[in-house]
């Protein structure tokens, strides 16, 4: 008799990112992106939140971003580069005249209406200057991570970031930071169990936390 095939959390992997998952990692930043809600809708162009918040790095370190396959879906990513100086200016010069193109100004607002608002993304998209902290001596790199609600809860977060961090390690990067809405109380509870600790830098109203590769 033939064995029945495993439920599909028993196959979950964590794994580098390949370019086949590119709309996948696309999609989770749009459903992920209102303190951990679904964005769908909320802007003009769902391609927003992605071209400001994922995309680029895709594009800039495919090598340091990983998902979480769940028997061949993606239902997370990290996704991170080790140097933010490097990756600013990057983007200044290789992003931002693609961006500039595809978003030349914000759009009219929805009826969902976002409390971050489309002009300050696409602010965001325009002002890669804004990613430098003052403490990138000692966290170079920076991460954004996101889980569908469905994979919360079940450890892939941590073991997403462990997997970047082992990475980052592996190239001497001594630290890694992240800057996040202070509205997604639930994800300050995530990095706050992980080791992460505010930095200097952060603010009540934008917190900046890091925390060693090692």
């Amino acid at each position: 008799m033939t064995a029945p095939e495993p439920p599909k959390r028993d196959r979950l992997v964590i794994r580098p990112y390949r370019p086949a998952d590119h709309h996948a990692v696309s999609e989770i930043c749009v459903r992920t992106a209102m303190a951990g809600g679904d964005a769908r809708g909320a802007y003009s162009d769902d391609a927003l939140m992605p071209d400001v918040y994922a995309r680029p790095y895709l594009a800039f370190a495919p090598d340091l971003a990983f998902v979480a396959d769940d028997g061949g879906r993606v239902v997370g990513y990290v996704l991170g580069v080790a140097d933010t100086d490097a990756f600013v200016e990057w983007w200044r010069r290789e992003w931002l005249p693609e961006f500039r193109e595809r978003h030349p100004e914000p759009g009219p607002p929805t009826d969902r209406g976002p409390a971050y608002t489309e002009a300050q993304l696409v602010a965001d998209g325009r002002r890669p200057e804004r990613m430098r902290i003052p403490e990138l001596a000692g966290y170079p790199a920076h991460l954004h991570v996101d889980l569908l609600p469905e994979a919360q809860g079940r450890g892939l977060g941590r073991s997403l970031i462990d997997a970047l961090r082992s990475a980052l390690a592996a190239r001497g990067v001594p630290g890694v930071h992240l800057s996040m809405d202070p509205a997604n109380v639930g994800a300050r509870a995530f990095y706050d169990r992980l080791g992460f600790v505010e930095l200097p830098s952060s603010t009540a109203e934008a917190p900046v936390l890091g925390i060693a590769t090692s």
